[in-house]
């Protein structure tokens, strides 16, 4: 048998191992569904109806700042008595602004370059109007 022959014979014994093994394997396992009771994360497939600052709020606020964002766990463990953002009464709209500008505690700065200044400001508005219903 020639060098390329055997070469030859060599792949297709070793393509016949990789298939008998993957008949062999089990079936790839589904992903985990998510646990009973844990938060789901807020989108605007969840609020369609969402419009001006409630709309931005989901779109760049919400993943932190919802029942399973961080923001909302350091701010529940920082020990403030509502740590959902929406379902507070008291935050002065340049408290938002200056809080999501400049960053506090472990939040990070917010530059106009992601959030406008007017979009900045109908986010801080919806949220000094508070609080609102929302469903969690």
């Amino acid at each position: 048998m020639t060098g390329w022959g055997a070469a030859a014979l060599a792949l297709a014994g070793c393509a016949g191992i990789a298939a008998a093994q993957a008949d062999d394997a089990p079936e790839a396992a589904a992903a985990p569904a998510p646990r009973p009771g844990m938060p789901q994360p807020i989108t605007m497939a969840k609020r369609p109806d969402a419009t001006g600052g409630e709309a931005l709020y989901v779109e760049y606020c919400a993943m932190c700042h919802t029942a399973n964002g961080m923001g909302t766990g350091l701010l529940q463990r920082a020990g403030r008595p509502q740590p959902l953002l929406e379902l507070r009464d008291n935050l002065p709209a340049a408290f938002v602004i200056a809080a999501a500008r400049n960053g506090i505690g472990n939040m990070p700065a917010i530059p106009r370059g992601e959030v406008s200044d007017e979009q900045m400001q109908a986010i801080a508005d919806y949220l000094a109007a508070g609080p609102h219903e929302v469903a969690p």
